[in-house]
This record gives C-alpha cells, structure tokens and sequence, in this order.
C-alpha cells in the first residue's frame, strides 16, 4: 500500500510538517477528566489486544496511570492553560552582552513513535531592553517538550516564543537530543544524538554565532 509506506517513510526520516504543532480546532473541547476516561478506556483496548492480563494486581492500574500521564504530564503542553507565564522587567543594570543559559534538560516524546526524545537545550538572548528570568527559559523548553514533537519544531517553538516574551529576534536555541525512536528500535544505534538549532537577528552573525556555541562548549560542571 502506496500511503502506509508513505506514512513510515516520514517516520523514520523523522520530518516534520509543520513549525507548529498540529492541533485539530476542537482540540480543547474535552476537559482534562473526560480526555482522561477516554485515554483510560483505549489504553486498556491495547494491552487486551496485546494478550494482557489486566486482573493481574501489577496490570489492572495500567491503564488509568497511562491516562493521566499522557493529560497530566508528558503532553501537558499541549494545554495553553499551562503555559507558563513569562514576566520580564526593565534591563535597569544595561547588561548588553548575550545571556546564555545551557544544560536545560529535555524530555520529550517522539511524535512518530510516541517514544522517548532526551537531551539538552542551550538557549541564549541578547537584551533589547527587557530581560527575563532565568527559570521562565527552562520553563518555557519544559513547556514545549511536553508535546508529541519534532527537534527541529520544538527548537523553533522556543526561539519563536522567546523572540515574543522579550520583543527582540536576538535568540538562539541549540537542542542535543537522543531519540529512543532511533537508539531502541529500528537501526538500534544507541550511540547516535540529534542535533538541532535556530539562529534569530544578532546570532545570525558569524561572529556571534561563534561566540554563543563556544560558551556551551563550556565545562562548568561544579
């Protein structure tokens, strides 16, 4: 069949369709406890189809426990209402040099696979004014991780996001990531990472560009 191998090929070429997330326009019409119940019942389809035993003490929570981590947790971004709120204040000290913050850790699900995607995100800024607060950049990579993604989408959701917060297109992403889609199955190369990056307004520079991949090339491990 032409379109299932069509649809595994974009699997395994891990492309992506678009820089945002694609979300159906009635996406937000079910609360959080009825997509749950919903979950709860498919998941339990499953693993009866799979010959399961779901009467067995260490099954019979499965399916409700899945539920509420695919809603509650690991694509809890998918939910604007947790989206985090990102205050920023007046750069009254005139800091004028690039503000990098590396090492953020990154959970994420593969979209193709519904498979684990585990890396680092170093992002940085250059202030045009306003500056934010260090936890609201990590908290804004958490946010777009905890969706079926992309690397290269999610890289963009958070340049795309902090370009906004800050008013300046002076952002930078570098995300260092290992796909379980990749390293578990499939070629099994459990030693490959994927690595992704987006450059806006100042980082396009050469020279800037340099100056920010050298500082994550840091070791400040204390």
């Amino acid at each position: 069949m032409k379109l299932d191998k069509d649809i595994d090929a974009i699997g395994d070429d891990h492309v992506g369709t678009s820089s945002e997330t694609p979300l159906r326009k009635d996406a937000f019409k079910l609360t959080s406890s009825e997509k749950i119940d919903i979950i709860k019942d498919d998941v339990r389809h499953i693993m009866e189809t799979l010959g399961l035993d779901l009467t067995d003490d260490s099954l019979k929570g499965t399916p409700n426990r899945v539920a509420k981590m695919f809603v509650k947790e690991i694509f809890g971004g998918l939910d604007p209402e947790t989206k985090p709120s990102a205050s920023t204040f007046e750069n009254k000290y005139k800091y004028g040099e690039m503000l990098v913050e590396k090492n953020i850790t990154v959970y994420s699900t593969c979209e193709h696979h519904l498979l684990p995607i585990v890396g680092k995100a170093h992002v940085a800024y250059i202030s045009n004014g306003t500056v934010v607060g260090l936890s609201k950049m990590n908290r804004i990579v958490d946010y777009f991780a905890k969706r079926p993604q992309v690397q290269e989408r999610l890289t963009i959701q958070i340049v795309k996001e902090l370009q906004q917060v800050l008013n300046t297109e002076d952002v930078a992403c570098v995300i260092d990531a290992k796909h379980l889609c990749v390293n578990s199955r499939g070629i099994r190369d459990v030693d490959s990472s994927t690595v992704t990056s987006e450059f806006g307004g100042q980082f396009k520079n050469k020279a800037t560009k340099r100056e920010f991949l050298d500082y994550i090339k840091l070791d400040t491990t204390f």
